[in-house]
């Protein structure tokens, strides 16, 4: 009527109920707490059960000698490039999907599903080969002994093979989470750890020994001896994972056949379909962009690792405080995946103000769990050791590594979280150029300094260190750590700021 002031509601989200529950997908019906529940919780083993598969290969590496250990830690950083480029995929299939779904747009969810795989199975052989020629040739430089080389040459090649496996998987997974299903995945990941360990133990040979420590006395004690008449070594152990891979990326293509809360492969969106193409790249290309640059960082970080030591041993002791740390960071990230579909979904929905308090949930959860884990990697890192490696130089070096570690454990929580959130959202430029920021003008120097490396010239000499006398592992990891506090008030700051939730993906 003229003349009659009407009050204003405010617009309720189309996707949300009233509460503020899913009105489609997977997580349907679910309130903030249960939907963090359900996704947060297979993930968090999910991930647990990921630090093994690549803490087993250190793990078997270290039964068989410090220039193993070497070779398989060198050769993981060239597995993680390859991971990259998975990973970018992985990354718009979650954004894209997580999306759709949340808009009722089953229809373009499943295009994303099918292109997703598409593009993730070309992409992988395309790495395959490039690793399996070009990957070995880097052998003499990262390991320091020919030993070293031979058997870094040697797991490199066999696992490259696999790596279209791999691809599939990590983006059938992408694909599962997107569409809120957290569980099926997770029983996939504990096949791959089931056939990784055992295949990989029993290929290679070893019995499974720990360091103990009797009357001030070292010795060896047989853990499980190995039941298995095979003596394949290195091979054995990259046969292993290359299997496991293959057998989880069949199951995950049966899961996603299935379906899941109406998102499901379909035949018919396997043909290229540049629209949907385009879409996953707009997401995806900035992040392997991001995560290339961290890549040469740490890769670089990495040849002062090198340059540390000049025999066998402390690249070995430098992956494996990776490999244990891993299980702090790992439930770190597998909050940050159920953030970044969360906030998809209520985004998707039309409700960021759900999608910023699901990230911070979820980031508040993880610093929990993560400084907990911290506080055992400060009060017991000798035992934690011990239980890995039978190796008296790595009970040396690593334990130390792990102090420094434990007491950042909740920053980091905070970085990685709102991080993956941000990724998750599309939010992939602002999270590139603090990357890079951050990976160069902070992480790069300060490991130099503290580090202590003295730095070759090509025609011979060296540079000395400005600092230090000695080279340090030890230091070099406080460098790192100072970083990760700094890219956690830089992240969050993001993240606080708000501006991703107008990302268009």
């Amino acid at each position: 009527m003229s003349g009659v002031s009407v009050p204003t509601v405010p617009e309720q989200a189309s996707g949300l109920s009233t509460d503020g529950r899913l009105k489609s997908g997977q997580l349907a019906g679910l309130s903030m707490g249960a939907a963090i529940w359900v996704l947060s919780w297979p993930i968090l083993i999910e991930a647990f059960l990921g630090s093994f598969v690549g803490l087993t290969d250190t793990v078997l590496s270290a039964q068989l000698g410090l220039a193993e250990t070497d070779a398989i830690g060198s050769a993981a950083y060239i597995v993680w490039l390859t991971n990259l480029v998975i990973m970018a995929v992985g990354v718009g299939t979650t954004a894209l999907v997580s999306r759709s779904v949340g808009r009722g747009r089953l229809a373009v969810a499943n295009a994303a599903v099918g292109q997703s795989l598409l593009l993730a199975a070309g992409l992988g052989s395309v790495v395959a080969v490039f690793v399996a020629f070009a990957g070995p040739g880097l052998g003499g430089m990262l390991t320091k002994s020919e030993a070293g080389a031979t058997a870094f040459a040697t797991y490199l090649q066999i696992v490259a093979a696999g790596t279209p496996f791999m691809a599939v998987l990590a983006v059938g997974i992408a694909s599962l989470r997107g569409a809120g299903d957290s569980l099926r995945p997770l029983w996939a990941m504990v096949v791959v750890n089931i056939i990784n360990i055992v295949s990989s133990w029993s290929l290679c040979g070893e019995d499974l020994t720990r360091l103990v420590e009797r009357g001030g006395v070292r010795t060896t004690e047989v853990i499980l001896h190995n039941p298995v008449p095979l003596d394949l070594g290195v091979r054995g152990i990259a046969f292993g994972t290359v299997l496991a891979n293959a057998f989880g990326c069949l199951i995950v293509l049966v899961m996603l056949r299935r379906g899941v809360g109406g998102v499901r492969l379909m035949r018919r969106r396997l043909k290229p379909h540049w629209h949907t193409l385009v879409r996953l790249a707009r997401v995806g290309v900035p992040n392997f962009l991001e995560t290339f640059g961290m890549w040469v960082g740490n890769f670089l970080v990495f040849a002062f690792v090198v340059l540390i030591s000049e025999t066998d041993g402390m690249t070995g002791a430098h992956m494996l405080g990776i490999r244990i740390e891993s299980f702090s960071f790992m439930p770190g990230f597998a909050m940050s995946l159920a953030a970044a579909t969360l906030a998809g979904q209520y985004l998707g929905a039309g409700s960021p103000q759900m999608a910023r308090r699901a990230v911070l949930v979820c980031a508040c959860v993880g610093a929990a769990i993560m400084g907990t884990i911290g506080l055992a990697f400060i009060f017991l890192p000798e035992q934690l050791v011990a239980l890995a490696s039978s190796q008296p130089e790595h009970l040396e070096v690593v334990p130390g590594v792990l102090r420094i570690v434990g007491f950042v454990q909740v920053p980091f929580a905070f970085a990685i979280i709102t991080r993956g959130a941000l990724r998750g959202v599309g939010d992939t430029k602002i999270v590139f150029v603090i990357t890079w920021c951050t990976t160069y003008l902070l992480r790069l120097p300060l490991a130099y300094v503290f580090s202590g490396v003295a730095i070759p010239l090509p025609g011979g000499g060296v540079i000395p260190h400005p600092f230090f006398d000695y080279p340090s592992l030890v230091g070099l990891w406080f460098g790192l750590n100072i970083e990760v506090v700094i890219r956690c008030v830089l992240f969050v700051g993001r993240f606080l700021q708000g501006g991703s939730v107008k990302i268009k993906v």
